[in-house]
């Protein structure tokens, strides 16, 4: 004859729960019927773990546990039925989380919390429990039902992501440092060589690189950086009204490395902007696209568009566009990208294409 436990039907917990006893000395059987038959396959194919517990009883033990139970916590059904849940808590189990449940507990009330268990072999696990009440046809309580589910895994991934967010803002703050003691030797520098006009210069762009860099550390060990992020950082100070720079683009990422490039390209298209372009007045206006592209190689790539509007008028491409420009072309061709630029009547038209490796 085949074992019963190879029978998808069979629960053994329920036949030892569905006998405990109430105070009356009936057994306490969750249901009864076709709804007992249900309940029992539903409960032994279920991979979640599942309890109930009888609020009527004495400190509310548990009536019900199913094969999942059993298999998370490794304690038997003989071991777990007529206990209360709290078994489960050990010296590091958050008091507060405890109290959220016996507050539950008291008001019939739903909950969901995460909390530190232990299974039979001392082992921790982090387990979501979902708590509610179950009534019968005259809306008495009869159960708390109670599900629990192994977050282990993903409550390792949010420590570990925590970590890496606590040391990059560390790896912000000193970054911070570096820009700080740069723009000192320049300064200096500019002083001693009489040459502060230049040291100005000097400093605006590396300003530009701290600025395209600081708010999105925190992302870089995911590996990619919101562009976004670094564009809206690096501008800023050139819209403090915020309605002179138009944004367009969605939420791609790309490459720390490439940040760099795009950032002082975008300080020397502003400035010069601000100069002579649509934000040397008070009526023009710069719009910004960027997306994922494909270059006529074939490869993937990070295209910025520049548009301006509404600047003084455009005769014709400068005839020098000065160190600046010199700069970012030289920054993005070591990176492999290019700056194309075209001097519209209307203001100028610019693009940033610069391949990059991820996506």
């Amino acid at each position: 004859m085949a074992d019963d436990k190879h029978d998808p039907t069979y629960l053994q917990p329920f036949n030892q729960a569905h006998r405990a006893n109430k105070s009356d000395g009936s057994p306490a059987a969750p249901f009864d019927g076709a709804s007992k038959l249900l309940f029992e396959q539903a409960m032994a194919q279920t991979r979640m773990a599942v309890v109930l517990t009888d609020p009527n009883l004495p400190d509310d033990p548990i009536v019900f546990c199913n094969q999942a139970f059993q298999d998370l916590t490794g304690y038997e059904a003989s071991e777990i039925v007529g206990r209360n849940c709290r078994f489960l808590q050990g010296a590091d189990t958050d008091q507060e989380q405890v109290e959220k449940i016996r507050q539950a507990i008291r008001e019939e009330d739903v909950v969901v919390v995460e909390i530190l268990n232990y299974r039979k072999d001392g082992t921790r696990f982090w387990n979501t429990l979902h708590l509610g009440p179950i009534y019968d046809e005259n809306g008495t309580l009869k159960y708390f039902f109670g599900s629990q589910w192994d977050v282990t895994d993903i409550h390792q991934s949010r420590a570990e992501e925590h970590h890496a967010k606590a040391m990059a803002r560390e790896v912000s703050h000193r970054l911070k440092n570096v820009f700080s003691v740069i723009g000192g030797i320049v300064n200096i520098t500019g002083r001693s060589m009489d040459a502060r006009a230049v040291a100005k210069r000097i400093n605006e762009r590396v300003q530009a690189l701290g600025r395209s860099y600081e708010p999105t550390l925190d992302e870089a060990a995911l590996g990619t950086i919101g562009v976004g992020q670094a564009i809206r950082a690096v501008l800023a100070p050139y819209d403090p009204e915020g309605n002179r720079v138009k944004y367009r683009g969605n939420g791609i990422r790309t490459e720390p490395n490439a940040i760099s490039a795009i950032g002082l390209t975008l300080h020397e298209l502003a400035t010069n902007a601000t100069k002579y372009g649509a934000l040397s007045n008070d009526t023009g206006q710069v719009e910004l696209a960027w997306e994922h592209a494909r270059d006529k190689v074939g490869r993937t790539t990070i295209e910025i568009d520049w548009r301006e509007t509404g600047g003084p008028r455009i005769d014709g491409p400068p005839e020098r566009t000065g160190t600046g420009f010199n700069i970012a072309e030289t920054l993005l061709s070591h990176s492999r990208g290019v700056l194309e630029t075209d001097w519209t009547p209307e203001g100028l038209h610019a693009r940033i294409i610069l391949p990059i490796a991820n996506r």
